[in-house]
C-alpha cells in the first residue's frame, strides 16, 4: 500500500503533465529558435521598448538587454514559463482534494484502511512531483535549445530562472491545495483565477510605486527575470515569505480535510 495513491495520481494525471510539459517546453525552444533571427533587430527593439513607458516597466524590459540571449530569454521564454507553468500547478492544487467528491469517488477511497492524513500527504507529493518533472523536462529541453543554435549556456542565470518559476509553481499549488480542501464541487476556475490575479499584482506592481509591495504577496514578485539578472540571485526575503504562504496552505488542508464531512 506504500505510496499507491501517489502512483494512482501519477497513473491519472500523466496526459495532462505531458501536454502541459511538451506544450511549454515547444514555446520555450520555439522562442529561442527564433533568437538568431531576431538578433540583429534587438538593438531597434531595446530603443523602441525604452521609449513605451509603464508598458516597458510592467515586464521590467526597460532593464534588459534583448541584444543578448539571456535579456530576450528572461521576457519571451520567462512569461511563457511563468504563465504556463502557474497554470499548470494552480490546476494541479485546486483540484487534488477536491476532485473526490466531485466526481463521487471519495466513499471508494475512504473506505480502504488508508487514514485521512496519509491521503492528504500522497495526493500532495504527487502535485510536487508532477511540477517537479515538468520543470526539468522543460530545463532540458531549454538547454538542448541554446545549444542547438550555438550560444553560450549561462548556467547560473538559467538556473535561477528556472528555479524562482519552480518555487512560483510551488507555491500556487500550495495555495490552491488548502483551498481545494474546502471546495466539493471542483474549482478549476478558482485556480486559473489565482494565477491570473497574482500574475497583475506583479504588473501593477511594476508599474506603480505606490504598488510594490504587492511584490510580497505575488509570487512572481521574487521571479522577476530583470532583478534576478541584475543580481545574479533569488530575492530571499520574498521568497522565504512565499514559502511561509505555501506551508500556510498545505497546514490548512490538513486542518480542514481531517474534520471535514465528506460527501
Amino acid at each position: 500500500m506504500v505510496m499507491t495513491l501517489i502512483k494512482h495520481e501519477l497513473r491519472q494525471g500523466w496526459k495532462s503533465l505531458m501536454i502541459w510539459t511538451i506544450s511549454i517546453g515547444f514555446f520555450v525552444a520555439i522562442c529561442v529558435f527564433m533568437y538568431p533571427e531576431m538578433g540583429n533587430e534587438m538593438e531597434g527593439v531595446n530603443d523602441m521598448f525604452s521609449s513605451m513607458g509603464s508598458f516597458t516597466a510592467a515586464f521590467g524590459m526597460d532593464r534588459l538587454n534583448f541584444g543578448t540571449l539571456i535579456g530576450f530569454y528572461a521576457i519571451e521564454c520567462g512569461n511563457i514559463l511563468g504563465i504556463g507553468g502557474a497554470f499548470f500547478a494552480a490546476l494541479l492544487g485546486i483540484s487534488a482534494l477536491a476532485k473526490e467528491e466531485k466526481e463521487r469517488t471519495a466513499e471508494f477511497l475512504l473506505t480502504h484502511p488508508i487514514s485521512r492524513v496519509r491521503i492528504i500527504t500522497e495526493k500532495l507529493a504527487a502535485v510536487m512531483l508532477q511540477i517537479l518533472i515538468m520543470n526539468i523536462v522543460i530545463f532540458i529541453l531549454s538547454i538542448a535549445s541554446i545549444a542547438a543554435i550555438g550560444e553560450e549556456i549561462l548556467w547560473n542565470e538559467l538556473c535561477l530562472l528556472h528555479l524562482s518559476y519552480f518555487f512560483v509553481q510551488i507555491e500556487l499549488s500550495g495555495i490552491c491545495f488548502g483551498i481545494s480542501a474546502h471546495l466539493k464541487h471542483g474549482g478549476l476556475g478558482i485556480g486559473l483565477g489565482i494565477a491570473i490575479v497574482m500574475y497583475f499584482l506583479n504588473i501593477v506592481a511594476n508599474i506603480s510605486e505606490s504598488a510594490e509591495f504587492l511584490k510580497y504577496i505575488t509570487p512572481f514578485g521574487y521571479a522577476e527575470g530583470a532583478d534576478i539578472l541584475d543580481k545574479i540571485s533569488l530575492d530571499i526575503g520574498k521568497l522565504m515569505l512565499g514559502m511561509a504562504f505555501t506551508v500556510i496552505g498545505i497546514a490548512l488542508a490538513y486542518w480542514k480535510y481531517t474534520r471535514k464531512d465528506i460527501q
